[in-house]
């Protein structure tokens, strides 16, 4: 009765803590929560801008546009905790903002982080969200989240491969018997795409562009395999010979050569995961094949890319963006079923 009393006055939470966003489930409601990883901070200062409010969406807004004064900072680069004040600052503001919350109350929470964390970037995730409001903090690896909420049936003696391509990192996994088998973390994602396209700009048209506008550029005309149609976009920055604006039309063509290498790189990633496996998951993976989950999974022919590469089936999971999320918010709502394959910290509130 008690417990149940704690959960409706303080429901328990799912967080997929992300270097580009941070979304928030709620335990019965789903994804309440979908923001930037971005706060906004006075110059010289550790105080967040807006009494506290300057995080997510407002302070995405500012990167690149902000006075010398203000500064928009990401306390989450690759994947993993960068500035610990800063991503408390950021986490508190999420949780309250994302449900409810009663004095003497706080909410159990499942976090996913990357395969690659390290144990004490482990360590800074645990404390940041409990100095943050949270209660009992439980980590899930990336990989095994999106392969749950996914609906990959990894607790089958059969072979589920997972690809989760986020802001940061790629989570590549083989899961069997709701176990990753083999999987590999690569600091190698989005991020490393839009920067891919700010050097080719640079490089090929002496044009100086913001991450964002690189961004916006692989949202409107990127792919990864060749168009029915190839596309055109515009495109404004800084001639890097004159110092003045200038506009330049680029082609998905040119968008997609600029992608090569950071996709070739993950598609090594997947194949050295697919090497360290016994030959009957292997053998497995030929009928089940690969999901993709992650904002970059959205990339228009990725999957068509990467499936002639490796020669198995693979397709774009359902809502590939909040698949992390979603799998955390299932093992928080059955925590008995998946508790064993979390890890918590010692603290037992």
């Amino acid at each position: 009765m008690l417990n149940r009393l704690r959960r409706w006055l303080s429901p328990d939470l799912a967080i997929d803590l992300g270097t580009a966003n941070t979304l928030v489930a709620i335990q019965g409601e789903g994804v309440v929560l979908d923001e930037p990883s971005v706060v906004a901070l006075q110059q010289g200062s550790r105080k967040v801008l807006g009494r506290g409010t300057a995080v997510g969406k407002l302070a995405k807004q500012m990167l690149g546009r902000t006075p010398d004064s203000i500064i928009a900072v990401r306390p989450i680069q690759d994947g993993v905790i960068t500035d610990f004040e800063l991503c408390e600052a950021m986490l508190r503001y999420f949780i309250q903002k994302a449900g409810r919350t009663t004095p003497g109350f706080r909410p159990n929470v499942v976090i996913a982080v990357p395969g690659s964390i390290t144990n004490v970037e482990k360590r800074a995730v645990f404390n940041s969200a409990e100095r943050a409001g949270a209660g009992r903090v439980y980590l899930i690896d990336e990989s095994k989240a999106a392969s749950i909420g996914a609906g990959l049936p990894i607790s089958e003696p059969l072979a589920s491969m997972i690809c989760d391509i986020g802001g940061g990192t790629t989570e590549v996994a083989v899961l069997s018997l709701a176990e990753i088998v083999s999987s590999k973390s690569l600091r190698v994602a989005g991020d490393e795409l839009d920067q891919a396209i700010v050097d080719y700009m640079k490089q090929h048209f002496a044009l100086r562009i913001g991450e964002q506008s690189a961004e916006q550029l692989k949202i409107k005309i990127g792919c990864a395999y060749p168009l029915d149609q190839e596309q055109t976009c515009e495109i404004r920055g800084l001639d890097i010979v004159s110092g003045v604006p200038r506009k330049a039309i680029v082609t998905s063509e040119q968008i997609r050569e600029a992608l090569r290498q950071p996709l070739e790189n993950i598609m090594t990633c997947i194949k050295s995961v697919i090497e360290q496996c016994d030959p009957e998951l292997v053998a497995d993976l030929s009928d089940t094949g690969m999901v993709l989950s992650g904002g970059t999974a959205l990339l228009p022919g990725l999957s068509l890319l990467f499936q002639e590469q490796l020669g198995i089936p693979v397709r774009v999971a359902k809502d590939p963006l909040r698949a992390v999320v979603r799998g955390a918010a299932i093992c928080i709502e059955h925590l008995a079923q998946w508790k064993d394959g979390l890890e918590t910290s010692n603290r037992n509130l």
